[in-house]
């Protein structure tokens, strides 16, 4: 039996999944926050709540690939600032999954799409407005770590949707490229590493979800490697419209699928 008949998905649907996994790749060493789109794609081929279950593995997959090419650039006390915070903000997602139907994920899902969109949108307004932005080490930076580490804890684990929420947290902090993308690629390998045990113990990863995660992690490989070639050379204001365009049309049919 393969995988598209484990899953009774179609050869388009598969093709589908498997240009979302690129895009992980893509995303993980060049621009964070466009697997917001992967997420859209996989929650509309697969159930809802089981492919968060599918598309962790993935994105684990591109976290390695990234610390691999970003490791020397990553600023640790920043990431120790945030774990607490995330760490409670897996919790509360986790008893969410706990109760929570496939449409209820669903529909989480795409209102946190939205919801990143526009935070997205907000971002790149005041990025470049913030000529010195709060330092971790203040006691406003503290709160803003704290508020953006609950809530990029919560939308990972019931979505894998904290991309925006971390995005936005660091470069409001003043991270520069390398650093940006060094600090971004531990923070989710650990934290996506941790919700493992997690999404077993809902039954969000089982034989079936690795099996059809060996198929598509291939395509994580290559998506990497062009970011990586793309990072200095990209037009990364038109690609962000782009991603937030995909996005919002993401959690739209989410929402009314």
């Amino acid at each position: 039996m393969n995988t598209m008949t484990l899953w009774h998905i179609t050869g388009w649907e598969f093709a589908a999944l498997a240009f979302a996994a690129l895009l992980v790749g893509f995303s993980k060493t060049a621009v964070s926050g466009a697997n917001t789109v992967s997420l859209a794609i996989f929650a509309a081929v697969l159930p809802a709540r089981a492919s968060t279950g599918v598309l962790l593995p993935i994105l684990i997959v591109g976290d390695v690939l990234a610390v691999l090419t970003y490791r020397r650039h990553a600023h640790w006390p920043t990431l120790w600032r945030l774990f607490p915070a995330v760490a409670a903000g897996v919790v509360v997602g986790t008893v969410f999954l706990m109760w929570a139907n496939d449409g209820m994920v669903r529909t989480s899902i795409g209102a946190i799409l939205l919801l990143m969109a526009g935070v997205t949108v907000w971002r790149r307004r005041t990025a470049e407005a913030d000529e010195e932005p709060d330092s971790v080490a203040t006691r406003s930076g503290r709160v803003k770590a704290r508020s953006y580490g609950v809530l990029g804890g919560f939308t990972t684990m019931v979505a894998n949707a904290g991309g925006p929420v971390m995005s936005m947290y660091l470069l409001s902090a003043g991270f520069r490229k390398l650093g940006f993308l060094g600090t971004s690629a531990f923070f989710f390998l650990i934290v996506n590493v941790s919700k493992v045990p997690f999404s077993v113990g809902l039954g969000l990863i089982d034989g079936r979800s690795l099996f059809l995660d060996a198929a598509l992690a291939v395509f994580v490989v290559p998506g990497a490697l062009f970011g990586r070639w793309a990072v200095n050379r990209i037009n990364q204001r038109l690609f962000e419209q782009l991603v937030i365009a995909a996005t919002v049309v993401g959690g739209l049919q989410l929402l009314l699928r």
